[in-house]
């Protein structure tokens, strides 16, 4: 049957949970949600010019500690610097961590903004939203969902693949439940396709008895799930999973296993990379536990969830992260999709530039570092200055509104859009516009 909701959560220190939605894997009422996202269109604010341009967000649940992957400050008390060196990389001023070589051999193919000032509080809302928790506002993939419509091409516009505190809050706010993520399940996250014991033959007959059940009195339609207008939008929704086309891009088995093995456990990124190709304009992911073990990039230490030091833990996140976003991008790269796709990799803040008395690092929302890849950006710089202790940018004051909004721009999106809320009001996407000049 096709499940929209899953009930598992994950934590971070502060155990604040995310909910993970969206199981699609056969077919059954819970598909009126999907049906309902293929019901809304675009409003004009998108050039079609630019309607092939996608984005992959990847989410460092946790918060990744900042000072020691891509600011280092080896010249800073060595209760600031922590236990790594910085190592030259392919383009002249711009380092990276020693855990990292992979990262220095393509330094040219991404960029990094240094002294992103984020918010204190482990949640995704910062990072997909650019606002706070508090202030619910739509995740940036529900939005494009909004303007562009649900389905570009036969595939959903808008599709997480979850992961360990997952990459999405969840709610799409006032856009409704129309605009949630198109989100996979099971083993590889690919069960799009019909149960094994249902032929095409049942499909069509259940679509069949779909259509009888629009001519419901409408009391009856909404106590089988606010069906009412159930129409044509409804057999768009069912061809996406029983589109060949849709399967084929969720089935990272068809790629050569040496590609496969090269992403190691962070084979999300491979079907991430699968579902641009097709066509998908955004994908987001958390890349943290299983992922990217060992737990997520919360490094305090010594407290009642983490027992080993940030540096410990960094021992072991790092070489499979470096492995695993070197591949991603050297695939794209490979495949010529580095100017129409764009890769966004951060946390939702920086960590502390003072080492705790636990050998960790705690929550630093006023700098953290944001890692930009493809998307006929420019590479292979450094921007942003965040001063001989990696505290906080001396010379530029970007947020992550100002990521998302280069985000928007690479899409196409007019940035002057406004939509609007359950009360009639207009709002804007985002309050803070600009871009990141550096990088266009």
């Amino acid at each position: 049957m096709l499940t929209m909701f899953s009930q598992q959560t994950s934590r971070s220190c502060d155990q604040v949970s995310r909910r993970e939605f969206l199981r699609a894997g056969g077919l059954g009422l819970g598909g009126f949600t999907m049906v309902d996202m293929l019901r809304w269109r675009a409003m004009g604010a998108v050039d079609d010019r630019q309607r092939a341009k996608s984005v992959i967000v990847v989410f460092l649940a946790g918060g990744p500690s900042h000072i020691d992957m891509y600011d280092l400050k080896p010249d800073a008390p060595a209760e600031i610097r922590g236990e790594f060196q910085p190592i030259e990389t392919n383009v002249p001023g711009l380092r990276v961590c020693e855990l990292m070589p992979r990262h220095a051999t393509i330094a040219d193919k991404f960029s990094v903004v240094n002294g992103v000032e984020m918010l204190d509080t482990h949640s995704a809302w910062v990072v997909m939203t650019g606002f706070g928790e508090r202030e619910k506002r739509p995740v940036f993939g529900s939005y494009i969902s909004r303007i562009r419509g649900s389905s570009v091409g036969g595939m959903p516009t808008y599709v997480s693949l979850r992961g360990e505190n997952g990459a999405d809050p969840g709610e799409p706010a006032w856009l409704g439940a129309a605009h949630r993520p198109f989100t996979p399940s099971g083993e590889g996250m690919s069960s799009l396709q019909l149960s094994r014991e249902i032929s095409t033959d049942r499909f069509d007959e259940r679509r069949g008895l779909l259509r009888d059940m629009d001519r419901l009195p409408p009391n009856a339609q909404d106590q089988l799930g606010n069906v009412a207008g159930f129409d044509g939008f409804r057999d768009q929704a069912l061809e996406i999973i029983r589109s060949p086309k849709t399967r084929t891009a969720f089935d990272i088995s068809q790629e050569p296993k040496a590609l496969q093995d090269a992403y190691g456990p962070a084979k999300r990124l491979l079907q991430a990379r699968r579902l641009v190709e097709a066509g998908v304009p955004v994908v987001t992911l958390s890349m943290a536990g299983t992922i990217c073990p060992p737990g997520d990039w919360d490094t305090h230490a010594g407290t009642d969830q983490k027992s080993q030091t940030n540096f410990y833990a960094l021992r072991q996140k790092l070489p499979i992260y470096d492995k695993a976003i070197h591949t991603l991008i050297t695939d794209l790269h490979d495949r010529g999709l580095d100017k129409d796709v764009l890769l966004v990799v951060h946390g939702e803040f920086g960590r502390t530039p003072k080492i705790n008395k636990f050998g960790g690092r705690d929550h630093w929302a006023p700098a953290s570092s944001v890692l930009f890849s493809g998307g006929g950006l420019q590479m292979g710089q450094v921007v942003g200055d965040t001063g001989p202790r990696a505290e906080r940018a001396v010379d530029t004051n970007y947020s992550g509104q100002n990521i998302l909004a280069t985000i928007y721009r690479h899409l196409g999106i007019d940035l002057e859009t406004k939509l609007n809320d359950l009360s009639g009001r207009p709002r804007y996407l985002l309050d803070d516009t600009r871009p990141i000049r550096e990088l266009i």
